[in-house]
């Protein structure tokens, strides 16, 4: 396995696999990484450095794939770095594989917000054993579920927004890349945009104090942590939390969260088809929904309670999508559009209702 930023020579029967470049400073690290790759039959290593600056001098040359990226590194860490490798890459993915990207960490949250397409905590020395290897290779996998003709196409073309009905909530579904996406449809919200909204994203109870926060601040405006009986709110995020699913339910004239931990027909807790479900029940047509980035089918039967009610249910386009799954699994979708787009619609929708 090569150790620095030369491309080896690859046999061209492996030309339709998926190249990787490692970054980690450990050389432990990176051959064990390197063999685990090289053992499948869908990737292999095209190379493996230890800086950030070696692997942007690497990307300025050869094409990948995936990258998976320390974010403990020399100099420029994996963090100050992700911006850059991700420009460079190309449309390549970053897997975060790190010692410090564990359960609750800031900087996993943080990465993911900056564009990681997802995070994957790196074992000690002597832990890289054959579960880890699995694990790797099943993360790898579905960051593979990307078109480059749609993503060739999206490039090209500006999407027009389609015209959609006034609505009094947003609820937003999200799993693998779904942090990133929320951050681009949240950034295209105007301060005065005072919708309530709602996010279930599949994240452990661990990170979501911390997830509340960076929302609050990349949205400008205040972000909680759903509890029990807490009133939805003009001009307030609310997230699900990681132990339960969002639900709301009607009082008054206005709508309360009602958290429940049944099991979901896809297995999640928190689910998005609850969420949507009771959405669906409490505001009817006056409900929107969005279904980002994600792997699985949870929300696909929520969509349909909330298009069947008479509101529309825009998704995510496969083309900026970490994983389609999600997304695609929505029958009958009103529009699909990227994040930016998705949240330039919803704030052009509220300026003329």
């Amino acid at each position: 396995m090569p150790t620095s930023a030369t491309l080896p020579v690859i046999d061209p029967a492996l030309a339709d696999v998926a190249k990787i470049l490692i970054v980690d400073d450990s050389v432990v690290a990176r051959a064990a990484l390197g063999r685990m790759i090289d053992a499948t039959s869908r990737f292999v290593v095209a190379g493996a450095v230890a800086t950030v600056p070696a692997a942007l001098e690497f990307l300025d040359r050869h094409r990948v794939d995936i990258i998976l990226l320390d974010l403990e590194l020399p100099g420029v860490d994996g963090l100050t770095g992700l911006p850059d490798l991700i420009a460079a890459g190309g449309g390549a993915k970053v897997l975060i594989v790190s010692s410090a990207a564990g359960d609750g960490a800031v900087a996993t949250i943080h990465a993911l917000a900056l564009g990681a397409a997802d995070t994957l905590v790196k074992p000690g020395i002597g832990g890289f054993a054959r579960r880890f290897a699995d694990i790797l290779e099943e993360r790898l996998s579905r960051l593979l579920d990307i078109d480059p003709a749609s993503v060739a196409a999206s490039a090209r073309n500006e999407p027009a927004l389609p015209t959609i009905a006034p609505f009094d909530i947003v609820a937003i579904g999200a799993s693998t890349g779904g942090i990133h996406a929320l951050s681009a449809l949240l950034r295209a919200l105007p301060a005065e945009f005072d919708i309530p909204i709602l996010i279930t994203q599949h994240l452990p109870a661990s990170f979501m104090s911390y997830f509340a926060a960076q929302l609050t601040l990349l949205a400008g405006r205040p972000c909680d942590v759903a509890e029990n009986h807490m009133r939805v709110r003009p001009g307030r995020i609310i997230i699900a939390p990681g132990h339960a699913h969002l639900r709301l339910a009607r009082i008054g004239d206005g709508a309360a969260v009602r958290l429940t931990g049944e099991a979901s027909s896809s297995g999640c807790l928190p689910s998005v088809d609850p969420m949507f479900v009771s959405v669906a029940e409490v505001y009817g047509a006056r409900a929107l929904g969005v279904v980002l980035s994600g792997m699985g089918r949870d929300g696909s039967g929520g969509a349909r309670d909330l298009l069947a009610a008479g509101a529309p249910v825009i998704v995510q386009d496969r083309a900026s999508s970490v994983v389609w799954g999600m997304p695609g699994a929505v029958v009958g979708a009103t529009a699909i559009l990227p994040p930016d787009a998705i949240g330039r619609l919803i704030a052009s929708r509220r300026a003329r209702s």
